[in-house]
């Protein structure tokens, strides 16, 4: 395409709707088992088929399509599969609440009419998010698209609930969980967040009367509204002050209940009084105080956080627990039973989907014992068959699974899949597939059971429950799995030939409770891993360092920026500061300079495309050639490098380096031909070669830009797109020596440019450079590159010191620019003292490091020669700096 033809202005909204729908319709991100070929396989992280996109997203994802299109251009059969999680509480709280504005109330509705009005709602709206992840890039297999609540997906669940209990790893069981008041729901211990910086809270000191004296003990809580369900008074047995009390009752104010004084190891003597009540029903280490004492379990909470008619109190029976906690702080006050109350920072619980308060609460609910199935999963991160990125969590996973706790799956809810055990008239239960299995197992021990006779469980199980299951089940692993023989029936060639995955890109936070579980079920069923790398995102936060959130109103639309800077600005954006582990201060102006970057490349494209070329000139710049064949090599190397070790944004940053400074301002500008003159096609051929393979480079950071200038580069076919085109390598590994020669070339040019800006002398001025060196091939090796590149009439090489006063220095040479200009001799020799300082400084911080033994003995050959040079190059700067400042004497 001529360059007339090509749009001044890059225009991305028109570029990426176009080269999308050119993907999608020629198929070009759809895989299938090849014997030819090595897989490359990638799992999104299902996104809550409630969501829609916001800023972790887009890093998270941007991240997976940067690697997976590599690996595609590599030869890999790539395949990267999406798809979304039901999100039990999420989305039946979405549902509640859309019923709620159609005057319509859950408990009115049958289990079978409120799942149709879900069903309904995810239709209607559960695919959103995976829509706007097509207009970041995201190059899916979206034939693949999977749903943790579609068919073949509850089967997988559901069988391997079924082989768990069979092999005694689930188990039903009254124990204290965390249960959410708004969602009417039991939650896992991940799923109960605290805040960093902690909550205020009141800590209120109370008296208890000691039945049958005058005397009292003093209690310290947080917690006032639960004192209805105190069962007893605990001290530690060491606390000498309360010795003379053991055994003794204390009342419970107001109601008068008669409860123990009893010592428990548990009792912290520094915190508070030194007294602790102690209510089993409403916190998990009064429970194991009761469980070891004995003691009674007195619930006055209901389920919706309101009071039971166990607080015995008429007045605040199915008053919130909240609204109630004030009411009897007045009242204690007021009848004389508080002594203080102070304020103090401590963590409190809240439900990760509702934010509300998490209430502990004894239940009876179903629970994996993770205890026994735990060590292959801690085996494969420590042995790294499993490699976490970066390292560092390593430990913060150790920890986790050293001190694992039984897994509550069971939750109070109908969005979900169903629990399949079925309860008999006899309180007896059976654990089976279907309706029909149940009540065959049923007759095994009653043959007059009939199906009326059986009722299955009402709950459904924890979301994580399902997604533990995600890297084996997207392949419908579980179809063929024989639950009587525990082995899968026949293989599965997708699962044999894309399992074990190669990278897992997902959030530290969840660390645990999915990563850690899909490693347990891989080994669990598979013998092997389900991943072998898990590259670990930061927290996306606003430049206060705050997290993005709709409360804090700090999170932009991602939709809005890809309108405002391009999918491949908001790309890059997002990875221009985002190392693994690392939380990235988010500021729009990094979208921007992604913007400004991809008009950068665009530019340069209209650039070469707007030469003319003359077939009969012979290459006018070998050298730039040659030169920059090698740096591209170098960064070549480089960049699978970091690749290799997941750092991502530092591959993108080499890149960057590699297309704005090296291609652009150093490359372009060495062979670019005068003003109306052609250049020769030797030179453009190159020039269109290198571009190419900056352009593969780019594609997986910036798909659309690359894809559009591919196609008007040269002409192609429908199908010869860049996204399928082979990813560059290096051609030649033995180029370090022209690329140090250069870099001093370079240099020299910079230096020149810094002289005219300080100096205030127009860069169209020409004058004549003099060098003293002791070799000076390499100058004359890049005369035509210094002579052009800085405006030079002339290169001279001198023994002796020049007449020319003004000078500078790179390396151990000097260079004096042949000119005389006006000069203020106080400001001048301000400048050379300062500089001379600064020489002096870095000299001594060189001279520290040579004078370190330990240093001198450990360091690596290269590294010592590399601080020697530095030394000298110091010296020969000071020493002609000096020269300099007695010249002007």
């Amino acid at each position: 395409m001529m360059s007339s033809e090509i749009p001044k202005i890059y225009q991305p909204q028109e570029v990426e709707k176009k080269w999308y729908a050119h993907w999608l319709k020629h198929k070009m991100y759809e895989a299938k088992p090849n014997p030819n070929k090595k897989p490359f396989t990638i799992l999104m992280p299902p996104p809550n088929v409630t969501g829609i996109l916001h800023m972790g997203h887009i890093l998270n994802n941007t991240i997976q399509d940067v690697l997976v299109r590599k690996a595609r251009m590599q030869g890999f059969e790539a395949l990267w599969v999406p798809g979304t999680d039901h999100a039990s509480i999420a989305t039946e709280a979405k549902v509640v609440r859309m019923l709620r504005e159609q005057n319509i109330r859950k408990a009115d509705l049958t289990r079978e009419q409120f799942l149709e009005h879900a069903w309904e709602w995810k239709e209607k709206y559960g695919g959103i998010i995976l829509e706007q992840l097509k207009k970041l890039g995201a190059s899916c297999d979206w034939s693949r698209t999977r749903f943790t609540l579609e068919p073949t997906y509850y089967r997988a669940v559901i069988k391997v609930f079924i082989d768990f209990y069979k092999k005694g790893h689930i188990y039903r069981g009254l124990r204290m969980i965390n249960w959410d008041c708004e969602a009417k729901t039991a939650l896992s211990n991940e799923e109960v967040l605290y805040k960093d910086e902690g909550e205020r809270s009141t800590l209120y000191s109370i008296r208890y009367p000691i039945k049958g004296t005058n005397d009292f003990i003093v209690i310290a809580t947080q917690r006032p509204e639960t004192i209805m369900g105190d069962v007893a008074v605990a001290v530690n047995p060491s606390d000498e002050r309360y010795t003379h009390l053991l055994g003794k009752k204390a009342l419970v104010p107001f109601i008068n209940r008669e409860i123990p004084i009893i010592a428990d190891d548990y009792v912290d003597k520094t915190f508070g009084t030194g007294c602790l009540k102690v209510t089993p029903a409403h916190d998990i280490n009064d429970y194991e105080i009761g469980q070891r004492h004995h003691l009674e379990v007195i619930d006055t909470i209901n389920e919706d956080g309101t009071m039971s008619p166990l607080c015995q109190m008429p007045e605040y029976i199915g008053k919130d627990r909240f609204e109630v906690r004030k009411r009897i702080v007045k009242k204690l006050e007021t009848e004389g039973f508080i002594v203080e109350s102070k304020e103090f920072t401590t963590r409190i619980g809240r439900s990760e989907r509702t934010n509300t308060v998490v209430e502990p609460k004894l239940s009876l609910q179903w629970f994996i014992n993770m205890q026994a199935i735990s060590k292959p999963a801690l085996e494969a991160v420590e042995s790294d068959s499993v490699r976490l990125h970066p390292a560092k969590f390593k430990n913060t996973y150790r920890h986790w699974m050293e001190n694992v706790k039984d897994w509550c799956i069971s939750r109070q809810l109908w969005w979900g899949q169903r629990i399949p055990a079925y309860y008999l008239p006899t309180g007896e239960f059976v654990v089976a597939e279907t309706a029909e299995e149940a009540l065959h197992e049923a007759q095994k021990l009653n043959p007059t059971y009939t199906a009326k006779d059986l009722r299955q469980d009402e709950d459904v199980l924890d979301t994580w429950a399902s997604s533990w299951l995600w890297p084996m089940a997207v392949f419908d692993a579980y179809e063929d799995y024989d639950l009587e023989n525990v082995k899968f029936a026949k293989e599965n060639a997708d699962l044999a030939y894309f399992y074990p995955t190669d990278v897992l890109v997902t959030a530290p936070e969840i660390l645990f409770f999915w990563v850690a579980r899909m490693i347990i079920a891989g080994q669990e069923y598979m013998k092997e891993k389900p991943f072998s790398d898990v590259y670990l995102t930061g927290i996306v936060r606003d430049k206060q360092g705050r997290k993005m959130s709709k409360q804090l109103g700090n999170s932009p639309d991602p939709l809005d920026l890809i309108d405002k800077h391009g999918a491949d600005g908001v790309r890059i954006g997002m990875l221009f500061c985002s190392p693994a582990g690392n939380d990235l201060p988010f500021d729009e102006k990094l979208c921007e300079q992604g913007r400004n970057f991809s008009n950068k490349i665009w530019n340069a494209f209209r650039l070469i495309q707007g030469w003319q070329v003359d077939k009969a000139e012979s290459p006018s710049n070998p050298k730039a050639m040659d030169w920059f064949e090698a740096k591209l090599d170098h960064t070549l190397v480089v960049v699978e490098q970091l690749y290799g070790q997941f750092r991502i944004s530092e591959a993108l940053m080499a890149i960057y380096k590699l297309v704005w400074d090296d291609f652009c301002s150093w490359y372009l500008e060495m062979i670019k031909p005068e003003q109306g003159e052609p250049i020769d096609e030797a030179t453009f051929l190159k020039t269109r070669e290198f571009m190419e393979s900056i352009l593969k480079l780019l594609h997986p950071f910036m798909p659309f830009i690359t894809e559009e200038i591919w196609s008007l580069l040269a002409k192609r076919s429908e199908t010869d797109c860049i996204t399928l085109s082979a990813y560059p390598v290096p051609k030649n590994l033995n180029s370090t020596n022209l690329l140090q020669r250069a870099d001093k070339a370079l240099e020299v040019i910079s230096q020149i440019r810094n002289f005219r800006s300080k100096h205030g002398m127009s860069p169209k001025t020409d004058f004549n450079l003099q060098i003293r060196a002791q070799k000076t091939d390499l100058y004359v090796e890049f005369a035509a590159e210094i002579l052009k590149m800085a405006n030079l009439s002339g290169i001279t090489f001198l023994d002796e010191k020049s007449a020319y006063p003004l000078s500078f220095v790179v390396g151990q040479d000097e260079f004096f620019v042949a000119v005389e200009l006006q000069k203020d001799n106080d400001k001048e020799r301000e400048s050379l003292e300062k500089d001379i300082a600064y020489q002096k400084g870095f000299l001594e911080s060189v001279l520290k490091k040579l004078n370190n033994e330990r240093f001198v003995q450990n360091a690596k050959p290269e590294v010592l020669a590399a601080e020697q040079k530095k030394k000298a190059d110091a010296e020969a700067k000071i020493k002609a700096l000096e020269e300099g400042l007695m010249a002007l004497s």
